[in-house]
């Protein structure tokens, strides 16, 4: 399987960090795409360096790499995530503006008819983004925000954000351990 892992500039970026951690356990091929404002994240919001990030992924492309492979629909692969999605890039990809290779390659998922996974992170969510969301979902894009369950008594951060990662995971239906399934516990 190859996947296309975006990390966009909002608070959450534990989750694109531990999704590609997790895909590279499972032989998933990945390539990786953080914005700007994702990597200010990930130095403000954790301790992860973003060489180690980047090293969790088979390739990597600058977001303002418009020549990137995963810019064109014959570069084949089997869908794209992005953890953490921000509002910005969630209007970039619902109205078509291709203006990073992170709302260019989702572009290209979505004519391509692949499967994109959006971890929205906002809160108050205001009408605008809401249409937005409810645009993309009528196009078949799911949108994923990384709501907290309780019903696995999470004790750790660590449990929260593995159970937001194996939602993800589950969309590919790809196996995974990080959380247990309703009615196994």
């Amino acid at each position: 399987m190859k996947l296309i892992v975006g990390i966009t500039g909002s608070t959450g970026a534990i989750y694109g960090i531990r999704l590609l951690e997790v895909l590279k356990k499972l032989g998933v091929e990945t390539h990786l795409i953080m914005s700007e404002w994702a990597m200010k994240c990930i130095t403000m919001e954790t301790e992860f360096q973003i060489g180690y990030v980047k090293s969790l992924a088979t390739t990597t492309s600058d977001e303002k790499n418009m020549a990137s492979s995963v810019s064109s629909g014959t570069h084949k692969v089997d869908g794209m995530i992005v953890a953490p999605c921000s509002m910005k890039t969630l209007s970039a990809i619902a109205n078509g503006y291709d203006d990073t290779l992170v709302a260019r390659a989702a572009g290209v998922t979505i004519k391509e008819s692949r499967k994109l996974i959006l971890m929205v992170r906002e809160t108050p969510l205001s009408a605008i983004h809401l249409e937005n969301m409810l645009k993309l979902s009528r196009l078949g894009i799911v949108i994923l925000p990384p709501v907290t369950e309780f019903y696995t008594k999470p004790k750790t951060i660590d449990d929260i954000v593995n159970h937001g990662v194996g939602k993800c995971l589950d969309q590919f239906d790809l196996e995974h351990g990080l959380y247990p399934r309703w009615g196994t516990f």
